[in-house]
């Protein structure tokens, strides 16, 4: 199958789409289109059966979503050029940019678009949400990352027989459960990886551990670590711990690389991952993925990966008091745990390893193919 990738502006940080379309590339000719936004070359070879193609469509610097706007239908003539000269066999839109440029890049030639909605901040909210419906009715296949996510399209507007789950995933063969020779620190380590807004689940971790004796909390994320000093919301971070007086009980690493993550992970007894939204999910699945017990909120994703008692614990966003609690308990069983984290290990390689993703997605192609 011949599968083309119409890819948001920065595949740099597309971790997960450059994972299953590696992936995808095992047994299938994938090309990811993208805008060149940068002095990359045209194209690139990036691994077995897989292409990057950079456009070459209004400057080559990164924009949102609001400032590519203008570009959409030269983007989709580009798009129809490439495709009238090398049909493939589907179209795979990210983000609702993408699906309208995928869609007029496809008209007339009578090609199959499957739909992924990116979900971000900022932008107009109620604009977004049209398109979104129009995009959906248009689509042959709409892919949603979560339960959750399926059931807002639907009240959206878009038919649910239209709609597949197909989770993200995660690289089990780097996130993977402790060696039995790699060291622990002596006394309880909680985790909390993720940005350091408000709405991001850091200002909940600081504020439970609290009540969360002789236990030190680890945050990573934010900015690198040589800006870390000037960095608002850090500072207010900071703060915070001087005023719950645990600010010898914390260490901001600020932010850590992605292959320098399972060790962290692993080095921890509980991984949080407390945001108010969950697109995505992916702290929750790595954790799992290494063996370690996760605490997430009940939101998005988390309502799909984390079994709940099971591979780790959920609880509502923004509640300190029960998220210390549900802390409290579970380092004091350190059993439990251990049952956490193979139950965790088993479901990230059952269910979410990238070969089963992207057979998912293989599926939901042909679907919308036929």
């Amino acid at each position: 199958m011949k599968i083309a990738i119409v890819a948001a502006e920065s595949l740099a940080n597309r971790a997960e789409l450059l994972s299953v379309a590696r992936e995808l590339g095992r047994d299938h000719d994938v090309t990811l289109y993208s805008r060149r936004s940068s002095d990359a070359r045209p194209a690139a070879r990036i691994g077995k059966g897989v292409t990057v193609r950079y456009l070459e469509v209004g400057p080559a610097r990164e924009l949102t979503s609001e400032e590519l706007t203008p570009y959409l239908a030269e983007l989709g003539d580009s798009l129809r050029r490439q495709w009238t000269a090398d049909r493939p066999d589907v179209v795979h839109a990210h983000a609702w940019t993408c699906g309208l440029a995928a869609i007029a890049g496809s008209s007339g030639l009578g090609l199959p678009v499957a739909q992924t909605f990116l979900h971000g901040r900022g932008g107009d909210a109620a604009r977004q949400l049209k398109l979104q419906r129009a995009l959906g009715r248009r689509a042959n296949a709409v892919v949603a990352r979560s339960e959750e996510e399926r059931s807002s399209l639907v009240r959206s507007g878009v038919p649910r027989e239209r709609i597949e789950v197909v989770p993200y995933g995660v690289e089990v063969d780097r996130f993977r459960r402790r060696p039995v020779a790699e060291a622990r620190q002596s006394r309880g380590r909680l985790l909390h990886v993720g940005s350091l807004a408000p709405d991001r689940g850091a200002h909940t971790a600081l504020n439970a551990l609290r009540a969360v004796p002789d236990v030190e909390l680890v945050v990573a994320g934010g900015p690198a670590p040589d800006r870390l000093a000037d960095d608002p919301e850090l500072t207010e971070l900071r703060r915070m711990a001087q005023r719950y007086g645990v600010a010898d009980r914390v260490t901001f690493l600020g932010q850590v690389p992605h292959a320098s993550m399972p060790k962290l992970m692993r080095g921890s007894d509980i991984v949080l991952s407390l945001p108010h939204q969950a697109p995505k999910g992916r702290v929750a699945l790595e954790a799992m993925a290494c063996g370690i017990p996760v605490i997430a909120t009940a939101v998005g994703t988390h309502l799909d990966s984390v079994v709940d008692g099971v591979t780790g614990l959920l609880v509502a966003p923004d509640r300190p008091a029960e998220a210390a609690w549900l802390i409290r308990r579970l380092l004091a069983d350190p059993t439990r745990r251990a049952a956490m984290g193979f139950a965790g290990t088993d479901r990230a390689n059952a269910r979410y390893a990238w070969d089963r993703v992207s057979r998912e997605l293989v599926r939901v192609y042909e679907k919308a193919a036929a």
